[in-house]
């Protein structure tokens, strides 16, 4: 049985850039879930899945220099465009390093908050790496989540060729152990993993025609289409039909296109 996918994704260059693309249009939410568990400065923060920028900029900034950042990812070209962000941008207070989320190589009990956003929607096994999460933190230290609900979209008028392809998806990531609607049981995973406090914030968009996410959907089908063929989930020219179809709708200014679910989740080691 061949080994099940470990990022939903993927991590073709396109990819890369849309990451990158993406620390700037979450920053605002990013920044009030940060102010809202109380991260200052001086503080010791890890991020977990950075990707190619992730939060580490704006955590940074938050906790200063006299603070320090650690971002964790697992993909080589990403850890190297993170590490050539930080530098090309003279961030002293942050260190990126290669590894996986659910086995760091970080000292336990060592960070005031360890944050991961919109990893686990993307990866099998999500709770091993929330147990990653809490062994780093501190006792009285936070874990803080930020991740989604799928669809990923959902369109008026409705599109069938996106019905189709939705549920191509939805069979792929069930073939891979991932789940897609994890943000909803965030609170739930964090209470059955020994965090107490436990908070959320649930955020939903609207992404007019000028907006970055809104190709999400098709971005999103074109990183998968390869392996949807390769396990025989469609024929390769149906999905490029309906992939096509799809990119128009959401070029199409009168296609209304509303965000999937994001759910903040939060909660505190105890002491």
């Amino acid at each position: 049985m061949a080994e099940p996918d470990q990022y939903l994704l993927g991590y073709r260059e396109a990819e890369q850039d849309r990451l990158e693309r993406q620390a700037q249009e979450l920053r605002g939410d990013s920044h009030a879930l940060f102010t809202q568990v109380g991260l200052t400065a001086g503080q010791s923060v890890v991020e977990i899945g950075c990707g190619p920028r992730g939060c580490l900029d704006l955590l940074a900034d938050i906790v200063g220099p006299e603070g320090r950042v650690v971002g964790v990812e697992r993909g080589d070209d990403a850890v190297a465009r993170a590490r050539r962000f930080v530098s090309n941008n003279g961030i002293g207070n942050v260190r990126v390093e290669l590894g996986d989320g659910r086995d760091t190589g970080l000292p336990s009990n060592e960070f005031d908050l360890v944050s991961t956003r919109l990893v686990l929607v993307n990866v099998p096994q999500p709770g091993e790496l929330v147990a990653e999460a809490v062994r780093l933190a501190k006792p009285g230290g936070c874990v803080v989540y930020h991740e989604a609900v799928w669809p990923v979209h959902t369109y008026d008028p409705p599109l069938e060729a996106w019905d189709r392809l939705y549920e191509v998806v939805q069979a792929y990531a069930d073939r891979n152990g991932i789940d897609l609607f994890i943000g909803r049981r965030l609170p739930r995973l964090l209470r059955e993993h020994g965090l107490v406090d436990i908070q959320s914030n649930a955020i939903t968009r609207v992404y007019p025609i000028d907006h970055g996410r809104r190709t999400l959907a098709p971005d999103f089908v074109e990183n998968l289409g390869g392996r949807f063929v390769e396990q025989q989930l469609i024929d390769p020219d149906e999905l490029e039909a309906l992939t096509a179809s799809l990119r128009r709708h959401v070029e199409d200014p009168d296609t209304f296109v509303i965000s999937c679910l994001y759910v903040q989740a939060w909660g505190r080691k105890p002491s």
